[in-house]
């Protein structure tokens, strides 16, 4: 699924980037791929929220926050550092990147700082909201643990509370005075529900059985990508703002954040709750969709570089054209230089990640009888963190 997001998020840029998206139905339809955008940021939310829905409802250990943090560094910075540093030092540009822009996007703090999402790393300002919600998120679990046991029912009903209310942000950030070139739209407070909705899957998964069964009964009858098909519709309308550079008015841009919450939520919901073997997830399990994936993090940080370079080496003028040509140029390079980045750089990282830790944790189970127990249970805590990437 994350390599099918990446997929899309690359064809909303060809589209641009060629001149087809605009206010026709179909320029609208390409435009909205970027809601993708949200099927990320819903599996970041289940994938690294799993172990503390876990903890809350079968009174297993909290995860370790350091371990995470660790985790989360290591699995987007190392590949993501190539990346920047190939397109401010190589990618042609009308004048060199100052040295803020450097500093912001080394830093993944460009969407705070003016004028730092530059040539080849646009779409980088989502990974900056990923990393803040890495940053964040256990301090949000801290502020439910209490939710354990008996009161973990209320877990659920307060996160989506909080989606709800994260929604005033599109109002809200308004008010603030920032300087030109810097949109608090990009800011983590406007997708709280995107990360919800995997976060509430995470909870559905460890919750009993018999609560949230119909949720559960939905996801079986295979009815939510059916109907994710009619909210992407919806948000392809002008009810989610233009698919244009143009600022959405407040009640738009809410609209997209809240009906993008339910489009990652009725797209994962089959993968998480539904038995496995129904056509989809044989087609996501398949051989080929299994590589992408692997290769979805790398496709998803060069599409862009790889796409300003097709233009210029196949003698195609940008805004004039030719999506087949130059979206089936830039995925194949793309997924070229995503296997080599995933073989060089992203798996070395997570092999060295994962030796490293599990010597901390035979070390500690030495000294301490009591982490014995849960050394496993970190073991696996690892690999699902490692396998959450935007």
């Amino acid at each position: 699924m994350r390599a099918c997001a990446a997929v899309a998020v690359m064809l909303t840029h060809t589209a641009f980037q060629t001149g087809q998206v605009g206010d026709s139905v179909l320029g609208r339809v390409w435009g909205r791929f970027d809601m993708a955008v949200a099927v990320f940021f819903g599996l970041s939310g289940f994938l690294l929220w799993r172990a503390h829905a876990r903890a809350a409802w079968t009174g297993t250990p909290r995860p370790d926050s350091g371990r995470y943090y660790r985790s989360r560094i290591v699995r987007i910075m190392p590949a993501y550092l190539v990346v920047v540093i190939v397109a401010l030092a190589l990618m042609p540009r009308s004048e060199p990147p100052s040295g803020s822009t450097w500093l912001a996007n080394l830093t993944l703090t460009q969407v705070f700082v003016p004028h730092s999402l530059t040539v080849g790393l646009t779409q980088m300002w989502s990974l900056s909201v990923e990393m803040l919600f890495y940053l964040v998120m256990p301090i949000a679990a801290l502020a439910l643990v209490r939710l354990r046991g008996a009161r973990a029912r209320w877990r659920v009903p307060t996160v989506l509370l909080v989606a709800a209310a994260s929604l005033s942000w599109a109002w809200a950030g308004s008010t603030i005075a920032l300087p030109e070139g810097v949109n608090y739209q990009n800011w983590l407070p406007s997708y709280v529900p995107w990360f919800v909705a995997g976060i509430v899957l995470a909870e559905i998964v460890f919750a009993p059985a018999s609560r949230y069964s119909t949720v559960r009964r939905l996801a079986r009858r295979r009815i939510c990508w059916p109907a994710a098909i009619v909210v992407f519709a919806m948000i392809a309308t002008p009810l989610g703002g233009p698919v244009t550079l143009d600022s959405p008015a407040h009640w738009q841009f809410a609209v997209r954040m809240g009906l993008g919450g339910v489009l990652g939520f009725l797209l994962l919901a089959p993968l998480v709750l539904a038995p496995a073997g129904g056509p989809g997830s044989r087609f996501l399990g398949s051989g080929p969709m299994q590589a992408l994936g692997r290769w979805s993090y790398g496709i998803f940080i060069w599409h862009l570089v790889v796409l300003a370079a097709v233009f210029p080496l196949f003698a195609i003028v940008p805004f004039h054209g030719r999506m087949a040509t130059v979206t089936v140029l830039t995925f194949v390079f793309s997924a070229a230089v995503s296997a080599l980045s995933y073989a060089w750089v992203e798996e070395p990282a997570r092999r060295w990640l994962a030796r490293r830790e599990a010597r901390r944790s035979a070390v500690a189970a030495q000294t301490d009888p009591a982490r014995a127990a849960s050394a496993e249970q970190d073991a696996e805590d690892i690999a699902e963190e490692a396998a959450a990437a935007p």
